[in-house]
């Protein structure tokens, strides 16, 4: 039986990140073992290195205001576990969590009392996900890849309303490749025999392997990547996007989220979403579509904490954990705070490409507050304070995070903009502090 003394979080917690042998045999067994919740239920299926959780947030909010219940199962979470598991717009109880995750739990333990090898964290939270989206009656279902795509625990779904995959970027090498092909080729993992894929990957060797991926398997590719974005009225708390899919206008939708790659984020979800609604999959109103995506706000992504006024700094914080999630934070910031003085607060991974994330920082300022996000890949402040010195920037160094937010807002009196960025560990801490 469970050991209830521990909370369901911290016996989550205690299972293996990564399983010591790939594959979908022992998320199909625990599946099994609960009754298979997966079974005859409706998903989108969304991929890809950046920009998924954007992606499932339009997507949810869009359906929702149509009068879908939507489930989403996303990850990580910025501030407290339950977001990762979100039905009808609200993060799943503390009650159902406990009961239905002490559930799969406990089949996850006779796994292991049977001989057989253990669920990893991820397919045990999963497995309670759909457990979840079944018990509630979700009409659709999103699910964020968590990493890759192919051995993925989400990629035991078997045949999704439609895939999605949103970028193709280099982050998690170790485990995904080392080329933009090898990425590609991970992520086309959850491409299905005969179900439509939304591409909005314009680099040619990923695209190449997904369109390859596609055929294959006979599925109806839907390459967007080339399909313009028009963007204006930009500003930190949005911005107004139109753009044609394919004989149907999607002209000045407002949208809470500010940047091009939130514009082109926006693309893939209404791509999605007008090809299910010309297949008769789902069914759509303009007016009620538009009024969700007005409200359609990703927490930690360029999220404005406070406005700023006459000697008190702004403050945003963003996410940004890779490279490709740099430039655009790059881009963001040279776009909606032109000419303006920033001091940029990070902390990072370890196993991140560090020096190419700094490339794009030390782009938007040389003024620098470094701490240690609260993981044990953190990079030690020390050593990442002497990388950002040896780009030219200027850095002061906090022991911890309530003491890097005290520097910041000392330091920050002579700045226009106070960023936090470079883990969405750090990111999640420092908007519940904030908060």
């Amino acid at each position: 039986m469970p050991n209830h003394e521990m909370s369901v979080i911290e016996r989550i917690h205690g299972f293996d990140k990564f399983g010591v042998v790939l594959g979908l045999e022992r998320m199909e067994e625990l599946l099994r073992r609960i009754g298979d919740p997966h079974k005859g239920q409706k998903y989108i299926h969304v991929a890809g290195t950046n920009g998924k959780g954007s992606v499932c947030k339009y997507i949810e909010a869009g359906l929702e205001a149509c009068g879908y219940k939507v489930g989403v199962y996303t990850s990580p979470y910025i501030e407290r576990f339950n977001e990762r598991i979100r039905f009808h717009g609200e993060d799943i109880s503390d009650e159902d969590l406990e009961k239905i995750g002490w559930q799969v739990i406990e089949q996850a333990e006779a796994m292991v009392a049977d001989g057989l090898v253990s669920p990893t964290e991820f397919e045990v939270v999963t497995a309670i996900a759909f457990a979840y989206y079944k018990e509630k009656g979700a009409d659709i279902t999103i699910l964020e890849v968590g990493m890759g795509g192919i051995g993925d625990s989400t990629n035991i779904i078997e045949e999704p309303m439609i895939s999605i995959i949103t970028s193709i970027s280099f982050d998690h090498m170790g485990v995904l490749g080392d080329t933009l092909g090898e990425i590609a080729h991970n992520k086309a993992g959850i491409i299905k025999k005969g179900c439509p894929v939304v591409s909005n990957v314009p680099e040619h060797e990923p695209a190449a392997v997904i369109a390859r991926e596609a055929y294959e398997k006979g599925a109806r590719l839907y390459d967007v990547s080339r399909i313009p974005v028009a963007v204006r009225n930009e500003t930190p708390f949005g911005q107004i996007v139109s753009m044609q899919l394919y004989d149907k206008s999607y002209s000045d939708v407002k949208i809470p989220m500010t940047g091009e790659h939130q514009a082109q984020n926006l693309k893939a979800a209404l791509a999605a979403i007008e090809i299910l609604r010309k297949a008769g999959k789902i069914s759509i109103t303009k007016d009620e579509l538009y009024s969700g995506l007005e409200k359609a706000a990703q927490p930690g992504r360029f999220e404005v904490l406070r406005k700023g006024s006459e000697g008190v700094p702004a403050i945003v914080i963003d996410g940004a954990h890779n490279e490709a999630g740099a430039a655009s934070l790059e881009a963001a910031m040279k776009d909606v705070f032109p000419g303006k003085k920033i001091l940029l607060v990070t902390g990072i991974l370890a196993d991140k490409d560090v020096d190419a994330i700094l490339e794009h920082f030390t782009g938007i300022t040389k003024d620098f507050i470094v701490t240690e996000p609260d993981n044990p890949r953190k990079m030690k402040a020390s050593d990442l304070a002497a990388k950002l010195e040896g780009y030219g920037a200027r850095t002061q160094q906090a022991a911890d995070i309530k003491e890097c937010i005290r520097l910041a807002e000392e330091t920050g009196k002579d700045y226009d903009v106070i960023l936090f960025a470079g883990s969405l560990y750090l990111v999640g801490r420092i908007r519940g502090l904030v908060k």
